[in-house]
């Protein structure tokens, strides 16, 4: 590196600058490491909640059979009422 005449290079101007980029680069390095972990954890939580919904979607009862049933019972009472009165 040449050192302009006019502009001469201090050593100590050099380590201060030095040592604000290594302070930069450790904080963007520490975002960057705590943005990553909070990626993994929402990658996480939301593959827990994937499964939980497959979960409750197996779970539940279809409309057709819940109204099948629906109707067989009204049909059964609408016989047990003509027949029992």
């Amino acid at each position: 590196m040449t050192a302009d005449p006019e502009h001469p290079v201090v050593p100590g101007e050099l380590a201060e600058l030095r040592r604000r980029l290594d302070v930069a680069y450790a904080r963007v390095e520490g975002g960057l490491a705590l943005l990553n972990h909070r990626t993994e954890e929402a990658v996480k939580e939301l593959d827990e909640l994937s499964a939980r919904l497959v979960t409750l979607e197996h779970a539940r009862w279809p409309l057709p059979s819940v109204s099948a049933i629906t109707a067989v019972g009204a049909l059964v009472v609408t016989i047990w009422q003509a027949w029992g009165h």
